[in-house]
């Protein structure tokens, strides 16, 4: 094959499942989708996902993306099901089962004890007169798919179709569930998203000991050492009393230098940025980010205070970025 025969072949499979896509959105039974959703919604257990080969992978991707929505959920491989595991099953689970012929060996042998338990099941496949379409309790009959591989073998388009009918389902229940970013974020606290949504600036600071201050009225000289100690590029200037009275930055002592003034004969408000822009130590991080990049001239520091305006931390940019959050 050339290369134009290469992008052609790839075109058409596209062309193929995206049409089967199509075919199945208007093929789909509308009350049977509304009843799966509002008894899936209900559901006091978990929805417990089966499928086996191609269809177990998008069993396993489905309940994964319902328990990362809040659903609690879990796979059941149907293998491992006849050995035992059907004992993972409580009386409140929903088993929705997933074969494209419905006639699946390994699935056909537990459903008639998945009977006995009483356990409802939602069967989706394409044929309603195969075994598993007869145990179930609701039917979701997808159409007959064509697959996107010249022999018509390996489930391409099949496992597609599947894939999107069970997160159109989970996405439609958590939205009826009012899940929110913050609770994604609950479930997903490694990821990008969750650290954007949890991190405070409290938990990146620099607090205590490490939080570069100096009183106003003090040399400039004992702030440059101070700034030194602590490298961190900034120093805050405070009241006695602690409140936030201004800032110096490595830019601020540069633009100072270069007037030629005697910096050992100078004292802090000589230099310091009077009210500097301030960030609070329960923010999110992501907000202190927002602050410092939408300038004309980003920000490399910011001062953190407390409601009274006490000087509580120091935050950097780099390490808002270096923990993985961004705009």
């Amino acid at each position: 094959m050339n290369n134009n025969q290469i992008i052609k072949g790839i075109e058409n499979i596209f062309d193929i499942e995206i049409r089967e896509l199509e075919k199945t959105k208007f093929f789909l039974n509308e009350k049977v989708m509304v009843d799966v959703v509002n008894i899936l919604n209900r559901c006091t257990g978990k929805v417990i996902l089966c499928g086996m080969g191609k269809s177990g992978h998008i069993g396993k991707k489905i309940s994964a993306t319902m328990s990362s929505m809040g659903i609690p959920s879990f796979f059941l491989h149907p293998a491992e099901a006849q050995h035992g595991d059907l004992g993972v099953i409580s009386e409140n689970d929903i088993l929705l089962i997933i074969s494209n012929s419905g006639e699946t060996a390994e699935i056909c042998k537990i459903l008639p004890n998945i009977k006995m338990m009483g356990i409802l099941i939602i069967a989706m496949t394409s044929y309603e007169e195969s075994t598993l379409a007869k145990y179930a309790d609701v039917l979701i009959r997808l159409p007959i798919i064509e697959e996107a591989t010249e022999l018509q073998l390996a489930p391409t388009s099949s496992s597609t179709v599947e894939l999107v009918v069970g997160d159109a389902i989970a996405a439609v229940i958590s939205k009826m569930r009012k899940f929110k970013k913050e609770d994604f974020a609950l479930y997903h606290p490694s990821g990008a998203l969750g650290r954007k949504l949890t991190t405070k600036v409290s938990d990146l600071m620099y607090a205590e000991k490490s939080n570069p201050v100096i009183y106003e009225g003090e040399s400039l000289k004992n702030a440059i050492c101070e700034m030194s100690r602590t490298g961190l590029g900034a120093i805050a200037v405070i009241s006695r009393l602690g409140k936030l009275v201004g800032l110096i930055t490595d830019g601020d002592l540069k633009r100072y230098l270069e007037q030629e003034r005697d910096i050992y004969n100078s004292k802090v408000e000589d230099v310091m940025t009077r009210k500097p822009i301030t960030i609070q130590e329960n923010i999110l991080a992501v907000e202190a980010l927002r602050i410092m990049e939408k300038r004309d001239r980003q920000l490399s520091v910011l001062p953190v205070i407390d409601k009274e305006k006490y000087s509580v931390g120091m935050l950097r940019i780099h390490d808002i970025i270096q923990a993985g959050i961004f705009l």
